[in-house]
């Protein structure tokens, strides 16, 4: 999030593009509610089903799934015709909206009728509404993100709030409603294939930094490798792991230094929360060893046909764990220890300790704990310190080691003074009072310094670095093709001692950019640039100039180091609308994504699917269930609420099909799997379309599995895991899986 839920409430519009928040995110959804109630916020959603979140909407649209990039370019068209984008902020603060005024005369109300089948007028009514009701905010969670071009989606929508001048205001921004408790946290501490913790690149100066930081010798990583070569390379995916294992059959080249996956290991990660269940099964079945830490059993232990070497480690739950954890919209909580772990149940950590002692690297994997900076810039020993306080000297490396996002104020100490004192904050703005005045709940990052308060709405220039401030970052370069790509005169944060654009500081340029001289300790002392200065020097310089460490530059409407520069609208690799893939194909097939050769236009344009697969298929959340649905399903009474898989299915379709409410249907699907599923008669899909929940496993294309559950681990309610039959695709850039769009072919059971 760029800013937050309570700041939803300053909203004059929200505009929400799939994310259905009534359902899935319930609690966050009152700061909805009362924007309406005390703001007249005008609330629009864009969503292939009526959800309950439409039912509040003042205005709904219901889209064909996949078509969000012509829709926002058909809002942009009409904003550019009729004069209502923000002309000074885009010329100050936005590199490349000339491109995109391009692209967006393409798109008229007809054209975007055609391809979406959002009508003419619907459009035309939403942009108004939105567009003269500012500031707006965008909202959006897996549905807009989990498509082939889930990435250009999500460059499409701070665009649109860009042309508008809605980004770096209060009200405004664009944010994400993720889909768990602390989703925001695992990927800022590196839960990603591409990147080391804080989003750090895989590159030699950044490994040597982390080495440093870690206390452990450089060569002594890359000896982890087969060569040094590696470290700077993506390793498999989530979305795509089976594909390196061993004996897996596949016409998809793999490239993992000629071998493969024996062995996995999963700290709970529900499998069948994951695209193609038939191809992680043949994963699973191919394992030499899996080992599964998990409070529930994890259905990766029923799905595959593995009778040796599946090992399942009882790990405890939140409820008897404590530490840091941190929200969707930046902000860190310390989360207190309910209960000690039950019977042989154990925290994660200790089970990877465990597993760190037996593999030889205890060591090396916990002497950062022990460390500490010096005002020369050194790493030394704590003295007289033998051993770690887990968790709170991990969450001191973490604000220690990690400069990129601004975590250097999240001392465990700062973090748990707030979770103590969170009643001394503002609901809506989040502003501390009393002893708590000057910071903001939870330190939301960037948190520069110790003393810092945190930043509340990301790229806000109208207050000062000190109290949360700050332009767009500049991370590639000064200018592109002679155009500036800092942000123009005029355009910086309060207080601000440069008023124009400047780069991000660096050891070799703060004196240039800030008009300083360093004494011959600071230089001494500096690391080459802010993000890996241990001295915390250059980022204390900035806080005095009212400077950014990152620099001012614009926001980039073109990424030319993307696979299209602007967003594109690219149709579904399996599509319903076989003859817009000719005019909107989709990308070129990519070698060596994440590892394994990834296909795009020939599946696509193998043939045209909608002929045997005629039927929309969407995925989503229900209000009692997360994820795989495993601890929820375990639990008597909220199984209860939902006890079994089912299909929402319109009356239409099901009486086309011969299908009755209540009664079960198989759901075919491109890939040539199918599960078996209870149809449920509903009016919020359309007669073309169907929808099902992803929180359901424990049957297989029709078979009964939860037979291989241990005796007493049988969850209360078990069904088809959706997944199974969601379709082929995968983002051209992250490889998340295309869960939200898809076809299918349904026939009665």
């Amino acid at each position: 999030m760029t800013n937050s839920l309570g700041d939803i409430q300053k909203s004059k519009a929200i505009i929400i593009f799939g994310a259905n928040p009534a359902v899935n995110h319930p609690v966050g959804f009152q700061h909805f509610l009362k924007a309406k109630e005390r703001n007249n916020s005008q609330l629009i959603v864009i969503d292939p089903r009526f959800t309950k979140t439409a039912a509040k909407a003042d205005i709904y649209a219901q889209i064909r799934p996949g078509t969000d990039i012509p829709f926002m370019y058909g809002m942009l068209n009409i904003i550019f015709q009729n004069g209502w984008d923000d002309k000074e902020y885009v010329d100050a603060r936005v590199f490349g909206m000339d491109k995109i005024r391009e692209e967006a005369k393409k798109w008229t109300p007809e054209l975007v009728e055609d391809v979406t089948g959002v009508p003419a007028q619907t459009l035309i009514q939403i942009t108004n509404l939105y567009a003269k009701n500012r500031p707006g905010t965008l909202i959006w969670a897996m549905g807009l993100t989990q498509h082939s071009i889930g990435t250009s989606n999500t460059r499409m929508a701070p665009i649109l709030q860009l042309a508008l001048g809605n980004m770096g205001k209060a009200g405004g921004g664009t944010n994400i409603l993720r889909g768990h408790d602390n989703v925001q946290g695992a990927t800022d501490m590196g839960c990603l294939a591409d990147s080391l913790p804080g989003y750090y690149g895989l590159v030699p100066v950044v490994w040597k930094y982390f080495a440093k930081s870690w206390g452990v010798d450089y060569e002594y990583l890359v000896k982890q490798f087969k060569d040094a070569s590696w470290m700077e390379k993506p390793g498999f995916s989530l979305a795509r792991w089976w594909a390196g294992v061993q004996n897996v059959k596949s016409d998809e080249k793999i490239e993992n230094a000629g071998t493969s996956l024996k062995a996995l290991l999963v700290f709970g990660n529900g499998i069948t929360s994951v695209a193609q269940q038939a191809k992680i099964k043949e994963g699973l079945d191919n394992l030499d060893m899996l080992v599964l830490a998990d409070p529930f059993v994890n259905e990766a232990a029923i799905l595959t046909d593995k009778k040796d070497n599946v090992f399942i480690l009882p790990a405890a739950t939140q409820f008897e764990t404590s530490g840091l954890v941190v929200a969707t919209n930046r902000s860190a909580q310390w989360r207190y220890k309910v209960v000690e772990p039950l019977y042989e149940s154990k925290p994660d950590q200790e089970i990877m300790f465990e597993l760190a002692k037996r593999l030889g690297f205890y060591e090396q994997y916990t002497k950062g704990m022990l460390m500490q900076e010096t005002k020369d810039g050194k790493l030394e020993m704590i003295p007289n310190k033998k051993d770690f306080v887990w968790p709170e000297d991990a969450t001191n490396e973490i604000a220690r080691i990690i400069k990129t996002i601004g975590l250097t104020g999240w001392t465990a100490e700062r973090v748990k003074k707030h979770t103590d004192n969170w009643h001394m904050f503002d609901e809506v703005t989040g502003a501390g009072m009393g002893p708590m005045k000057g910071e903001y709940y939870g330190l939301p990052w960037p948190c520069w310094t110790k003393t810092h308060g945190g930043s509340p709405n990301l790229y806000d220039t109208s207050i000062s670095v000190k109290e949360g401030g700050m332009g767009f970052r500049n991370n590639f370069g000064l200018e592109k093709d002679g155009v500036n790509l800092l942000a123009e005169k005029g355009s910086f944060p309060k207080g601000s001692k440069i008023e124009t654009g400047y780069p991000e500081i660096t050891k070799a340029n703060i004196e240039a950019v800030l008009g300083i001289t360093l004494t011959e300790e600071e230089k001494a002392a500096c690391g080459a640039n802010w993000k890996v200065d241990n001295s915390g020097i250059l980022v204390q310089k900035c806080m005095e100039a009212g400077v950014c460490p990152y620099g001012n530059a614009k926001a980039r409407a073109i990424v030319w180091n993307f696979p299209d520069h602007i967003p594109m609208h690219r149709e579904p690799l399996h599509s319903p609308r076989h003859d817009l893939t000719l005019k909107y194909p989709a990308y070129a097939d990519k070698a060596n994504h994440f590892r394994v050769m990834t296909k795009y236009i020939s599946v696509q344009s193998a043939k045209d699917y909608s002929k045997e697969f005629p039927i929309n298929m969407v995925t989503g959340r229900l209000v009692t269930m997360n994820g795989a649905g495993i601890e929820n399903r375990a639990s008597k009474y909220i199984a209860a609420l939902t006890p079994e898989m089912f299909c929402d299915i319109h009356p239409d379709l099901a009486h086309k099909h011969g299908i009755k409410n209540g009664h079960m249907m198989w759901i075919h699907s491109p890939e040539g799997t199918k599960i078996k599923v209870k149809a449920k008669y509903s009016y919020t899909v359309l007669p073309d379309m169907v929808f099902m929940p992803f929180h359901f496993a424990g049957y297989f294309q029709g078979v009964d599995r939860t037979g291989n559950f241990p005796a007493g681990t049988k969850p209360f309610a078990s069904g088809e895991s959706v997944n199974t039959v969601t379709n082929y695709g995968y983002d051209i850039i992250t490889q998340i899986p295309e869960t939200k769009g898809g076809l299918c072919r349904i026939e009665k059971a």
